[in-house]
Protein backbone atom coordinates (compact mmCIF):
# COMPACT_ATOMS: atom_id res chain seq x y z
CA UNK A 1 0.00 0.00 0.00
CA UNK A 2 2.77 2.44 0.91
CA UNK A 3 4.41 1.93 -2.49
CA UNK A 4 1.14 2.59 -4.30
CA UNK A 5 0.51 5.72 -2.25
CA UNK A 6 3.92 7.09 -3.15
CA UNK A 7 3.07 6.77 -6.86
CA UNK A 8 0.34 9.35 -6.40
CA UNK A 9 2.80 12.18 -5.77
CA UNK A 10 2.68 14.47 -8.77
CA UNK A 11 5.61 14.54 -11.14
CA UNK A 12 6.36 18.17 -10.30
CA UNK A 13 6.53 17.53 -6.55
CA UNK A 14 8.52 14.34 -6.98
CA UNK A 15 10.98 16.24 -9.09
CA UNK A 16 11.32 18.92 -6.44
CA UNK A 17 12.11 16.49 -3.63
CA UNK A 18 14.34 14.25 -5.78
CA UNK A 19 16.33 17.26 -6.81
CA UNK A 20 16.73 18.29 -3.19
CA UNK A 21 17.89 14.84 -2.12
CA UNK A 22 20.13 14.04 -5.10
CA UNK A 23 23.72 13.12 -4.23
CA UNK A 24 25.22 16.17 -5.92
CA UNK A 25 28.03 18.05 -4.24
CA UNK A 26 26.61 20.38 -1.64
CA UNK A 27 27.58 24.02 -1.45
CA UNK A 28 29.41 25.20 1.66
CA UNK A 29 27.18 26.13 4.57
CA UNK A 30 26.50 29.89 4.67
CA UNK A 31 27.08 31.76 7.90
CA UNK A 32 24.46 31.36 10.63
CA UNK A 33 23.19 34.93 10.26
CA UNK A 34 22.04 34.03 6.75
CA UNK A 35 19.62 31.38 8.07
CA UNK A 36 16.59 33.67 7.88
CA UNK A 37 17.34 34.53 4.25
CA UNK A 38 17.60 30.81 3.45
CA UNK A 39 14.34 30.13 5.28
CA UNK A 40 12.45 32.76 3.30
CA UNK A 41 13.89 31.44 0.05
CA UNK A 42 12.84 27.89 0.88
CA UNK A 43 9.29 28.98 1.72
CA UNK A 44 8.84 30.44 -1.76
CA UNK A 45 9.11 26.89 -3.12
CA UNK A 46 7.80 24.88 -0.15
CA UNK A 47 5.22 26.98 1.74
CA UNK A 48 3.85 26.01 5.12
CA UNK A 49 0.76 23.81 5.29
CA UNK A 50 -0.54 25.02 8.68
CA UNK A 51 -2.49 22.14 10.19
CA UNK A 52 -4.63 23.88 12.80
CA UNK A 53 -6.13 27.36 12.36
CA UNK A 54 -9.17 28.54 14.31
CA UNK A 55 -10.02 31.57 12.18
CA UNK A 56 -13.70 30.71 11.35
CA UNK A 57 -14.76 30.54 15.00
CA UNK A 58 -12.83 33.72 15.84
CA UNK A 59 -14.40 35.69 13.00
CA UNK A 60 -17.85 34.76 14.33
CA UNK A 61 -17.13 36.94 17.36
CA UNK A 62 -16.08 40.05 15.40
CA UNK A 63 -18.56 42.70 14.21
CA UNK A 64 -16.28 43.69 11.33
CA UNK A 65 -12.96 42.56 9.84
CA UNK A 66 -10.77 43.01 6.76
CA UNK A 67 -8.39 40.13 6.10
CA UNK A 68 -7.01 41.69 2.90
CA UNK A 69 -5.76 44.96 4.38
CA UNK A 70 -4.81 43.34 7.68
CA UNK A 71 -6.75 42.65 10.86
CA UNK A 72 -5.25 43.26 14.30
CA UNK A 73 -8.08 41.39 16.04
CA UNK A 74 -6.83 38.04 14.72
CA UNK A 75 -3.52 36.18 14.33
CA UNK A 76 -4.20 35.30 10.69
CA UNK A 77 -4.74 37.66 7.79
CA UNK A 78 -3.65 37.64 4.16
CA UNK A 79 -0.65 40.02 4.45
CA UNK A 80 0.78 37.99 7.35
CA UNK A 81 0.08 34.69 5.59
CA UNK A 82 2.19 35.97 2.69
CA UNK A 83 4.94 37.23 5.00
CA UNK A 84 4.99 33.86 6.76
CA UNK A 85 5.19 31.81 3.59
CA UNK A 86 1.93 29.95 4.26
CA UNK A 87 0.46 27.99 1.34
CA UNK A 88 -2.35 26.04 3.00
CA UNK A 89 -4.52 26.23 6.12
CA UNK A 90 -6.55 23.51 7.79
CA UNK A 91 -9.45 25.37 9.39
CA UNK A 92 -10.62 23.73 12.59
CA UNK A 93 -14.39 23.76 13.00
CA UNK A 94 -14.54 23.85 16.79
CA UNK A 95 -16.30 26.59 18.71
CA UNK A 96 -14.19 28.76 21.05
CA UNK A 97 -14.00 27.50 24.62
CA UNK A 98 -13.55 24.10 26.15
CA UNK A 99 -17.21 23.11 26.42
CA UNK A 100 -18.78 21.02 23.69
CA UNK A 101 -21.71 22.91 22.11
CA UNK A 102 -25.21 21.64 22.79
CA UNK A 103 -25.84 21.08 19.08
CA UNK A 104 -22.47 20.16 17.55
CA UNK A 105 -23.84 19.33 14.09
CA UNK A 106 -25.47 22.77 13.81
CA UNK A 107 -22.35 24.48 15.16
CA UNK A 108 -20.11 22.85 12.57
CA UNK A 109 -22.56 23.61 9.76
CA UNK A 110 -22.64 27.28 10.79
CA UNK A 111 -18.85 27.44 10.76
CA UNK A 112 -18.71 25.72 7.38
CA UNK A 113 -21.15 28.28 6.04
CA UNK A 114 -19.10 31.16 7.43
CA UNK A 115 -15.84 29.67 6.14
CA UNK A 116 -17.19 29.38 2.61
CA UNK A 117 -18.35 33.02 2.72
CA UNK A 118 -14.95 34.18 4.01
CA UNK A 119 -13.07 32.34 1.25
CA UNK A 120 -15.46 33.75 -1.38
CA UNK A 121 -14.97 37.26 0.02
CA UNK A 122 -11.18 37.15 -0.51
CA UNK A 123 -10.68 35.34 -3.84
CA UNK A 124 -7.31 37.01 -4.46
CA UNK A 125 -5.89 35.57 -1.25
CA UNK A 126 -7.78 32.39 -0.38
CA UNK A 127 -9.08 29.41 -2.32
CA UNK A 128 -11.20 26.52 -1.07
CA UNK A 129 -9.55 23.11 -1.58
CA UNK A 130 -11.12 19.67 -1.22
CA UNK A 131 -8.13 17.57 -2.25
CA UNK A 132 -4.35 17.50 -2.46
CA UNK A 133 -4.45 18.47 -6.13
CA UNK A 134 -6.72 21.46 -5.45
CA UNK A 135 -4.31 22.58 -2.71
CA UNK A 136 -1.48 22.45 -5.26
CA UNK A 137 -3.60 24.39 -7.77
CA UNK A 138 -4.24 27.12 -5.20
CA UNK A 139 -0.53 27.34 -4.47
CA UNK A 140 0.27 27.54 -8.20
CA UNK A 141 -2.07 30.53 -8.55
CA UNK A 142 -0.60 32.32 -5.56
CA UNK A 143 -3.57 31.64 -3.26
CA UNK A 144 -3.62 30.09 0.20
CA UNK A 145 -5.49 26.78 0.04
CA UNK A 146 -8.18 26.38 2.72
CA UNK A 147 -9.16 22.84 3.72
CA UNK A 148 -12.07 22.23 6.07
CA UNK A 149 -11.33 20.37 9.26
CA UNK A 150 -10.67 18.97 11.70
CA UNK A 151 -14.25 18.80 12.92
CA UNK A 152 -15.12 17.13 16.24
CA UNK A 153 -16.41 13.56 15.99
CA UNK A 154 -19.63 14.68 17.67
CA UNK A 155 -20.41 16.67 14.51
CA UNK A 156 -21.20 13.39 12.79
CA UNK A 157 -24.19 13.01 15.12
CA UNK A 158 -23.65 9.24 15.56
CA UNK A 159 -24.72 8.87 11.93
CA UNK A 160 -22.73 7.68 8.94
CA UNK A 161 -25.16 9.53 6.66
CA UNK A 162 -24.30 12.77 8.48
CA UNK A 163 -20.59 11.96 8.08
CA UNK A 164 -21.13 11.60 4.33
CA UNK A 165 -23.01 14.91 4.24
CA UNK A 166 -20.12 16.66 6.03
CA UNK A 167 -17.72 15.17 3.50
CA UNK A 168 -19.89 16.45 0.63
CA UNK A 169 -19.71 19.93 2.22
CA UNK A 170 -15.92 19.79 2.26
CA UNK A 171 -14.91 18.39 5.66
CA UNK A 172 -11.71 16.37 5.26
CA UNK A 173 -10.62 15.69 8.86
CA UNK A 174 -12.51 14.32 11.87
CA UNK A 175 -11.12 14.30 15.44
CA UNK A 176 -11.85 10.92 17.01
CA UNK A 177 -12.62 11.78 20.63
CA UNK A 178 -15.46 12.89 22.88
CA UNK A 179 -18.19 10.50 21.74
CA UNK A 180 -19.74 7.29 23.06
CA UNK A 181 -18.02 5.36 20.24
CA UNK A 182 -14.56 6.96 20.53
CA UNK A 183 -13.64 7.53 24.16
CA UNK A 184 -11.35 6.36 26.93
CA UNK A 185 -12.39 2.75 26.42
CA UNK A 186 -11.43 2.89 22.75
CA UNK A 187 -13.53 2.37 19.64
CA UNK A 188 -16.83 0.55 19.86
CA UNK A 189 -18.10 -1.59 16.99
CA UNK A 190 -19.86 1.47 15.58
CA UNK A 191 -16.65 3.50 16.00
CA UNK A 192 -14.77 0.95 13.94
CA UNK A 193 -17.43 1.26 11.25
CA UNK A 194 -16.97 5.06 11.32
CA UNK A 195 -13.24 4.65 10.65
CA UNK A 196 -13.92 2.28 7.74
CA UNK A 197 -16.41 4.74 6.27
CA UNK A 198 -13.90 7.57 6.70
CA UNK A 199 -11.40 5.45 4.76
CA UNK A 200 -13.97 4.90 2.01
CA UNK A 201 -14.78 8.61 1.76
CA UNK A 202 -11.29 10.03 2.17
CA UNK A 203 -11.66 11.70 5.58
CA UNK A 204 -8.47 11.88 7.65
CA UNK A 205 -8.57 10.49 11.19
CA UNK A 206 -7.23 13.13 13.60
CA UNK A 207 -5.89 11.43 16.74
CA UNK A 208 -5.04 14.57 18.74
CA UNK A 209 -6.90 14.28 22.04
CA UNK A 210 -7.94 10.69 21.35
CA UNK A 211 -7.44 8.17 24.13
CA UNK A 212 -4.52 5.77 23.82
CA UNK A 213 -6.92 2.87 23.24
CA UNK A 214 -8.79 4.75 20.52
CA UNK A 215 -5.58 5.84 18.79
CA UNK A 216 -4.10 2.35 18.75
CA UNK A 217 -7.30 0.71 17.51
CA UNK A 218 -7.55 3.28 14.72
CA UNK A 219 -3.96 2.49 13.73
CA UNK A 220 -4.80 -1.22 13.68
CA UNK A 221 -7.79 -0.98 11.35
CA UNK A 222 -7.24 2.08 9.15
CA UNK A 223 -6.11 1.66 5.56
CA UNK A 224 -5.12 5.34 5.30
CA UNK A 225 -2.53 7.56 6.99
CA UNK A 226 -3.55 9.27 10.21
CA UNK A 227 -2.84 12.79 11.41
CA UNK A 228 -2.23 14.49 14.75
CA UNK A 229 -3.35 18.04 14.05
CA UNK A 230 -1.79 19.70 17.11
CA UNK A 231 0.33 17.38 19.22
CA UNK A 232 3.83 17.76 20.59
CA UNK A 233 6.11 15.23 22.26
CA UNK A 234 4.85 13.96 25.63
CA UNK A 235 8.45 13.17 26.59
CA UNK A 236 9.18 16.92 26.61
CA UNK A 237 5.85 18.28 27.88
CA UNK A 238 3.10 16.23 29.53
CA UNK A 239 0.19 18.12 28.00
CA UNK A 240 -2.72 15.66 27.43
CA UNK A 241 -2.72 16.36 23.67
CA UNK A 242 0.95 15.45 23.37
CA UNK A 243 1.95 11.96 22.28
CA UNK A 244 4.29 9.41 23.89
CA UNK A 245 7.22 8.07 21.91
CA UNK A 246 5.76 4.62 21.26
CA UNK A 247 2.66 6.14 19.66
CA UNK A 248 4.78 8.61 17.67
CA UNK A 249 6.73 5.67 16.27
CA UNK A 250 3.46 3.93 15.32
CA UNK A 251 2.26 7.07 13.52
CA UNK A 252 5.53 7.12 11.60
CA UNK A 253 5.10 3.45 10.67
CA UNK A 254 1.55 4.23 9.50
CA UNK A 255 3.02 6.90 7.13
CA UNK A 256 1.01 9.47 9.09
CA UNK A 257 2.09 12.87 10.33
CA UNK A 258 2.30 14.67 13.67
CA UNK A 259 1.81 18.44 13.42
CA UNK A 260 3.65 20.19 16.24
CA UNK A 261 1.74 23.24 17.56
CA UNK A 262 3.07 26.76 18.06
CA UNK A 263 1.42 26.76 21.46
CA UNK A 264 3.18 27.61 24.70
CA UNK A 265 0.87 25.25 26.58
CA UNK A 266 1.82 22.30 24.38
CA UNK A 267 5.52 23.00 23.84
CA UNK A 268 6.91 25.79 26.00
CA UNK A 269 7.25 29.56 26.21
CA UNK A 270 9.95 30.11 23.57
CA UNK A 271 10.48 29.48 19.86
CA UNK A 272 13.32 27.13 20.76
CA UNK A 273 10.88 24.92 22.70
CA UNK A 274 8.83 24.36 19.53
CA UNK A 275 12.04 23.50 17.70
CA UNK A 276 12.88 21.00 20.46
CA UNK A 277 9.57 19.22 19.89
CA UNK A 278 10.12 19.19 16.13
CA UNK A 279 13.57 17.70 16.67
CA UNK A 280 12.13 15.04 18.98
CA UNK A 281 9.30 14.00 16.64
CA UNK A 282 11.74 13.84 13.72
CA UNK A 283 14.08 11.63 15.73
CA UNK A 284 11.36 9.25 16.97
CA UNK A 285 8.93 9.09 14.03
CA UNK A 286 11.14 10.19 11.15
CA UNK A 287 11.43 13.28 8.98
CA UNK A 288 8.46 12.11 6.90
CA UNK A 289 6.15 12.20 9.95
CA UNK A 290 6.49 15.78 11.22
CA UNK A 291 4.68 18.99 10.27
CA UNK A 292 3.50 22.34 11.64
CA UNK A 293 0.32 23.49 13.36
CA UNK A 294 0.09 27.17 14.18
CA UNK A 295 -2.91 26.89 16.56
CA UNK A 296 -3.44 30.55 15.67
CA UNK A 297 -6.83 32.10 16.44
CA UNK A 298 -7.70 29.26 18.80
CA UNK A 299 -7.19 31.18 22.04
CA UNK A 300 -3.78 29.56 22.57
CA UNK A 301 -0.88 31.52 24.04
CA UNK A 302 2.00 31.41 21.57
CA UNK A 303 5.69 31.08 22.37
CA UNK A 304 7.85 34.19 22.30
CA UNK A 305 8.90 34.82 18.71
CA UNK A 306 5.86 33.04 17.20
CA UNK A 307 3.09 35.57 17.83
CA UNK A 308 1.28 35.09 14.50
CA UNK A 309 1.45 33.35 11.11
CA UNK A 310 4.10 35.73 9.79
CA UNK A 311 6.74 34.21 12.08
CA UNK A 312 7.25 30.83 10.39
CA UNK A 313 10.50 31.96 8.66
CA UNK A 314 12.05 32.52 12.09
CA UNK A 315 11.15 29.00 13.19
CA UNK A 316 12.66 27.56 10.02
CA UNK A 317 15.79 29.67 10.51
CA UNK A 318 16.18 28.08 13.95
CA UNK A 319 15.88 24.61 12.42
CA UNK A 320 18.43 25.50 9.72
CA UNK A 321 20.88 26.48 12.44
CA UNK A 322 20.20 23.14 14.12
CA UNK A 323 21.23 21.29 11.00
CA UNK A 324 17.93 20.42 9.30
CA UNK A 325 18.51 19.78 5.61
CA UNK A 326 16.58 21.47 2.85
CA UNK A 327 14.87 18.16 2.04
CA UNK A 328 13.72 17.75 5.66
CA UNK A 329 12.42 21.30 5.77
CA UNK A 330 10.53 20.81 2.49
CA UNK A 331 8.85 17.75 3.98
CA UNK A 332 8.10 19.61 7.22
CA UNK A 333 6.45 22.60 5.59
CA UNK A 334 4.51 21.14 2.66
CA UNK A 335 5.55 17.66 1.60
CA UNK A 336 4.31 15.57 4.53
CA UNK A 337 0.82 17.07 4.71
CA UNK A 338 0.49 16.80 0.94
CA UNK A 339 1.57 13.15 1.01
CA UNK A 340 -0.92 12.29 3.76
CA UNK A 341 -3.75 13.95 1.85
CA UNK A 342 -2.79 12.02 -1.27
CA UNK A 343 -2.48 8.75 0.64
CA UNK A 344 -5.95 9.22 2.12
CA UNK A 345 -7.41 9.90 -1.32
CA UNK A 346 -5.72 6.79 -2.70
CA UNK A 347 -7.09 4.66 0.15
CA UNK A 348 -10.57 6.06 -0.53
CA UNK A 349 -10.45 5.09 -4.18
CA UNK A 350 -9.31 1.58 -3.26
CA UNK A 351 -11.97 1.23 -0.54
CA UNK A 352 -14.76 2.49 -2.82
CA UNK A 353 -14.02 -0.45 -5.13
CA UNK A 354 -14.39 -2.93 -2.28
CA UNK A 355 -17.45 -1.73 -0.37
CA UNK A 356 -20.57 0.40 -0.84
CA UNK A 357 -21.57 3.21 1.55
CA UNK A 358 -22.21 1.72 4.99
CA UNK A 359 -25.78 1.66 6.29
CA UNK A 360 -24.71 0.64 9.81
CA UNK A 361 -26.47 2.34 12.73
CA UNK A 362 -25.18 2.88 16.24
CA UNK A 363 -28.11 1.28 18.10
CA UNK A 364 -27.80 -2.33 16.89
CA UNK A 365 -24.00 -2.30 16.91
CA UNK A 366 -23.39 -0.73 20.33
CA UNK A 367 -26.50 -1.76 22.25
Amino acid sequence: MAELQEELITAAETGELDELSSPTEEAPEPPADDALTRARALLTHHPVADGYCGLPATLRTLPWYDLELGETSVDTDIPRLRDGGVGALLWTLRLPGAAEPEHPVTSVLEQLDLARHVVAEYPEGLRLARSASEACDARAYGRVAVLMGPAPASAAGDSLATLRALYALGVRLLTLSGTSWAGEAGLTRFGEEVVREMNRLGVLADLTGASARTARRVLEITKAPVILTHSGAHALNEHPDNVPDDLLAEVGANTGVCLVPCSAEHTGPALGDVADHLDHVRRVAGARAVGLAGTYDTGAVHPEGLADVSRYPYLLAELIERGWTETELALLTWGNVQRVLQGTEFAARAAAMRRPPSTARIEPLDS
